[in-house]
């Protein structure tokens, strides 16, 4: 079941038959340098999935597989998801990817569509995308999708920046003509 489709990607629900690509992929040190989960194995694999699986049946949202269009093979994921951020909740989009995957827009591409998503279809008002100051091609890609301004929090015991999109600012931006 697929939840929607961009060029390159379809975007679905995460589950257990992902497990060997998705412990691959959260297995890689250098894909994993920025996240607060660290190097997974198969078995914090298996967890994440599940816990995936949680949320979609608790909310409808989660981080779901983006699956290449061309291959059928499972490039990362992208969603939304709850987070805590100095005790207030806030719906954090997030987005992985393979190695072999970087450095051909697709991240982009997922988080652009993810938004639209969160925007169009669940009601979001705001987003929140939340990176360490050091990973610069993430920042790179909130950027592109529209997230302007950051402040500074501490999330996980780490210094973050915290970026927002409001649904405002996402239609203004998206009404806009090509290359304006």
């Amino acid at each position: 079941m697929y939840l929607f489709e961009t060029a390159r990607l379809k975007v679905r629900p995460l589950s257990m038959q992902d497990l060997p690509a998705l412990t691959a992929l959260l297995g890689d040190p250098a894909v994993m340098e920025y996240s607060i989960r660290g190097v997974c194995d198969e078995a914090a694999t298996r967890q994440f999935i599940a816990w995936c699986e949680a949320c979609y049946a608790e909310s409808g949202v989660g981080p779901w597989a983006l699956e290449e269009r061309a291959t059928g093979e499972l490039a990362g994921f992208c969603g939304i998801n709850a987070e805590q951020v100095d005790g207030e909740e806030e719906t954090s989009l997030g987005y992985r990817l393979a190695r072999r995957y970087w450095h051909q827009g697709l991240a982009t591409e997922a988080a652009r569509a993810v938004a639209q998503y969160a925007f169009d279809e669940k009601g979001c008002e705001s987003l929140v995308a939340i990176i360490e100051p050091a990973h610069i091609a993430s920042i790179r890609v909130a950027e592109k999708v529209g997230f302007a301004q950051y402040t500074v929090h501490r999330f996980h015991d780490r210094p973050v920046r915290l970026y927002r999109l409001e649904r405002a600012a996402w239609r203004a931006r998206s009404q806009r003509p090509a290359g304006a």
